[in-house]
């Protein structure tokens, strides 16, 4: 959750209700948008 609270600028609240795999897809596009590969 860190990573996309970072990335994207959210709170925890803001992720609080998400299921796990939500999560995980979000996830991976903070990582793919910090490595600036998100085209």
């Amino acid at each position: 959750m860190a990573d996309i609270a970072m990335v994207f600028h959210w709170r925890p609240c803001d992720m609080a209700d998400m299921e796990l795999v939500e999560l995980m897809d979000w996830r991976e596009k903070a990582r793919r948008r910090w490595e600036g590969d998100d085209k």
